[in-house]
């Protein structure tokens, strides 16, 4: 940021336009870093006059001498008081350059809000229940693909009123005894998610990525250098008499796995599937979701993450979104891919891919995965630079990019909806039926087919 403000912050001002925000943060990091230059040579003439003076010392004699160290104390004084003003102007545009969102990339369209999100590809053969097929094609022929589905004549029953029916989720009891959002499951759910993360993780490793289980909570300095605090203050839980935050995300504490590391160039990319607990108050939800366990405070998720050389991150970013559609085609569950606008993109990413289901009991698409390049905005926060070698000169910042692999609840929605049989079951795709089969007889709504 510092770099693009110096020598073309006409960028981060059309950046911030771009994003349909004030410019005035880029404005207010300008006006201080040019203080903090004219500060800077203030500082260096102070400096230089300084060690004239004080080169004068060792051949004074008597009466100059004193002078010679009078004017020395002096201008040491005067060096000081510069140089605490320096450290100030620094912190205080540091702290403005923080706050600016990353520099979207050239193939982010532009708008701002999700009505300018754009389809990028469709995937799959829907099931759309008669009475919606008006809602299937104004969710894809108007955008302008032309999706092949089938019809059905009977509904699907919603994941809530069906997993609610089944006796295998009870959310009435957790608001009774948690609040809203949160749930209990029973039984086959416990089974399907177990074999979901299962089948997450045991594709990611095959695919390279070194599997983990990170810590659920962060310090506020560490999540701060993963996410925009301000932004999400009001989504994340803090742990009461502590500076420890539950994290929403296992990528937040992959970021920070590397915190303060200068990476040998050679052992990039690190690649990283973490499986954890997410944790979000879902504040500004109200009256979204408010059934079932789609949009809920307490979440389990598979996450990839990426530590990249910068001249391949934009490979790495359509590798992570490429490995989710996989497991999704696996799960034989119809989904779009859609390019983030840049007025719903958030302050991290400077692109972003949302993977959508289809949920033929909502008739609509709904996001399961979030994919995004964030370019050096995290390893700069949190000081991640790579190197030729190991104590080698550090030639820039990594590049991090996230993506969800299966976010497990949301998934369990998808499946319930999309394999759900007219008798009142559900079929589980048959990439998860090794995971099950050695519980197959506890199976009772389940079915291995």
């Amino acid at each position: 940021m510092l770099y693009l403000l110096r020598n073309n912050p006409q960028r981060l001002i059309d950046n911030m336009k771009a994003r349909f925000l004030d410019t005035g943060l880029v404005e207010e990091a300008i006006r201080l870093d040019t203080e903090w230059r004219a500060k800077k040579k203030e500082y260096d003439e102070a400096k230089h006059e300084l060690n004239v003076v004080s080169s004068r010392i060792r051949t004074a004699q008597g009466e100059e001498r004193e002078q010679i160290l009078a004017k020395a104390r002096e201008l040491s004084r005067k060096v000081d008081n510069i140089e605490k003003e320096l450290a100030e102007l620094e912190a205080k545009r540091d702290e403005v350059l923080k706050k600016l969102p990353n520099v979207i990339h050239e193939t982010v369209p532009i708008g701002p809000d999700e009505s300018y999100n754009q389809p990028v590809r469709y995937w799959g053969k829907p099931k759309v229940y008669s009475g919606d097929v008006e809602a299937f094609l104004k969710e894809t022929k108007e955008k302008g693909f032309n999706v092949d589905y089938e019809v059905i004549d009977w509904k699907p029953l919603g994941h809530a009123d069906f997993l609610e029916s089944k006796g295998l989720t009870n959310t009435q009891k957790a608001g009774e005894v948690a609040g809203a959002r949160f749930y209990y499951m029973f039984n086959d759910l416990l089974w399907l998610e177990l074999a979901l993360e299962m089948y997450a993780l045991e594709f990611l490793a095959s695919q390279g990525f070194t599997i983990l289980l990170p810590p659920y909570m962060l310090r506020r300095e560490v999540l701060e250098g993963v996410i925009s605090f301000e932004d999400f203050r009001d989504m994340v839980y803090k742990i009461d008499g502590e500076e420890l935050y539950l994290i929403g995300t296992a990528e937040h504490p992959i970021a920070a796995l590397h915190s303060g590391d200068v990476i040998p160039e050679k052992d990039l990319p690190l690649l990283y599937a973490g499986l954890s607990p997410s944790f979000r108050k879902e504040a500004g939800a109200h009256g979204k979701d408010t059934k079932g366990i789609f949009r809920v405070h307490h979440f389990e998720k598979v996450e990839q993450f990426v530590f990249s050389h910068p001249d391949e991150s934009w490979k790495w970013h359509e590798k992570l979104i490429e490995n989710a559609e996989k497991l999704w085609q696996g799960l034989e569950i119809p989904y779009r891919v859609v390019n983030i606008a840049s007025g719903d993109l958030g302050m991290v990413a400077a692109k972003k891919y949302d993977l959508e289901a289809w949920m033929p009991a909502q008739a609509k698409y709904r996001e399961m995965v979030s994919c995004s390049n964030c370019t050096d905005w995290q390893s700069y926060r949190l000081n991640i630079r790579y190197a030729e070698y190991k104590g080698g000169v550090t030639k820039g910042y990594v590049h991090t990019l996230n993506s969800t692999a299966l976010a497990i609840q949301r998934t369990i929605c998808a499946i319930v909806e999309n394999h759900q049989t007219k008798d009142g079951y559900v079929k589980v795709p048959k990439v998860l039926h090794k995971y099950l089969e050695h519980v197959e007889k506890n199976l009772k709504v389940l079915v291995l087919e």
